[in-house]
């Protein structure tokens, strides 16, 4: 992930990308055989002298990193993020270098447009070197040091400096969770709070522990939570994502598992590199069929599918970016796969307090009540989960609605008894524990 970066004045930075500007258009006078103009030339030399005292006076790109960037390097990220800054250089950058795909620089634009001779060409390749300060510090991203790959800013360093909102838009195979909640919307043992809170830690205090002390990067971090359907992992990971004010992405396997070989590699690289080092968490559900133990090879295809999987956790250690992984089959999950996780959360079921908890948020707050409908009641009665509370409640409210009454204990026990069925075992009214008594006659039969 990219460092926490200060919001900077568009006013600030508008002489970097005139600076640039004219660059390019020096750039394409040249190419043509023409002799610069006298106006551009002395437009160029006023524009330099302004850029080099504002950075001197640590103000522009000099405010993104703590640590100074030596001249080349504030050249070479301005350049990469002026297309994004101001759309008109992203068109000029494509006519400099035609049938590129994307409006970003390549190095072999970046050594024309910034004038750099064959005999300091390596300098600039050492500026875009993994090693150098632009990629440790998370400033730009590059597939590989190929003259004509392009050389983009890291994924919503521009928006953050010129204090844009970030446009995540869709990702492939991957569907929004658009979820209002808080801290006091979860209902957890206080551990199990407390370390949700320490996965947090991983994701806010990432680069000082890898960029600033030396600690080792890890990817993610990915966490696994575990635990019966319905008790809060998906509310959870939505949790996480509104304290940090990112959008929560669940990740649909049926979109991206494929029968051809090949193609399930290929659609969870597109997945990946469309998030990667965004703000944003992904989730994976059924955790179990992802990482179970790893069958015995007895076909082809059993060798293939091994190879998924191997493929697909390889990108999420690689993957600069939180991923959270749920399941309910814990056992299922190869112990082999336990110390990828940088922490691992089991989920409860809710006891009888928390249960009473749960009622009492979930019965619409408004809502109509009979004196009699005591939530105490409704936790000890039947061991639900949270989903199964939050369901019945709303079930009983819209009896009590449908009828234009109060909600009361017979229109909850109702409720109750049509999610017990859901499952499709027999039931009987003992099922309802102490709320059997509220159920009338005609409904059991249902």
């Amino acid at each position: 992930m990219t460092q926490a970066i200060p919001n900077i004045s568009g006013n600030q930075l508008s002489l970097e990308w005139e600076r640039i500007e004219v660059l390019g258009h020096l750039l394409a006078e040249s190419r043509q055989g023409r002799t610069a103009s006298a106006g551009l030339l002395e437009r160029l030399q006023k524009l330099q002298w302004q850029v080099e005292k504002n950075r001197s006076e640590k103000q522009g790109l000099c405010g993104v990193v703590n640590a100074p960037l030596e001249p080349l390097e504030l050249d070479v990220l301005a350049c990469c993020m002026a297309p994004e800054a101001e759309p008109r250089l992203g068109w000029l950058f494509q006519s400099l270098q035609p049938g590129a795909p994307q409006p970003y620089p390549s190095p072999a634009l970046l050594q024309e447009l910034l004038v750099i001779g064959f005999e300091e060409s390596s300098d600039l390749y050492a500026v875009l070197a993994e090693s150098s300060s632009l990629r440790k510090f998370g400033l730009i991203d590059l597939d590989e040091t190929d003259p004509f790959q392009p050389v983009r800013p890291a994924p919503g360093l521009t928006a953050r400096m010129l204090g844009r909102p970030l446009m995540t838009g869709s990702l492939p195979g991957a569907i929004l969770v658009q979820t209002k909640v808080g801290w006091d919307d979860l209902v957890l043992p206080s551990d199990r709070l407390i370390m949700l809170r320490e996965f947090l830690l991983w994701i806010t205090h990432k680069h000082r522990v890898v960029k600033e002390w030396g600690g080792q990067d890890c990817g993610g971090p990915v966490a696994l939570f575990s635990g019966p359907s319905g008790t809060g992992k998906t509310f959870a990971a939505a949790v996480m994502a509104a304290e940090l004010g990112w959008p929560l992405y669940r990740v649909d396997l049926g979109r991206l598992v494929s029968k051809y070989i090949g193609e399930t590699e290929k659609n969870l690289n597109r997945l990946f590199d469309a998030a990667h080092g965004k703000p944003m968490i992904l989730q994976f559900d059924e955790a179990d069929s992802l990482f179970s133990k790893r069958g015995e090879v007895k076909e082809a295809r059993d060798r293939y599918a091994n190879m998924e999987v191997s493929h697909l956790l390889a990108r999420i250690e690689s993957h600069q970016g939180p991923v959270i992984l749920t399941t309910n089959l814990r056992k299922q999950i190869d112990p082999a796969f336990a110390r990828r996780f940088q922490v691992v959360v089991e989920f409860p079921r809710p006891d009888e307090a928390a249960r009473k908890q749960l009622w009492e948020k979930l019965l619409p707050p408004k809502a109509p009540r009979q004196k009699d409908l005591n939530c105490e009641l409704l936790s000890k009665a039947v061991n639900l989960t949270g989903g199964n509370i939050r369901n019945a409640a709303l079930m009983s409210a819209y009896l009590a609605a449908g009828q234009n009454e109060m909600i009361s204990l017979q229109h909850v026990t109702l409720a109750v008894w049509r999610e017990l069925g859901k499952d499709g075992r027999e039931l009987t009214k003992a099922d309802l524990g102490t709320l059997a008594p509220y159920l009338k006659e005609e409904e059991d039969q249902c």
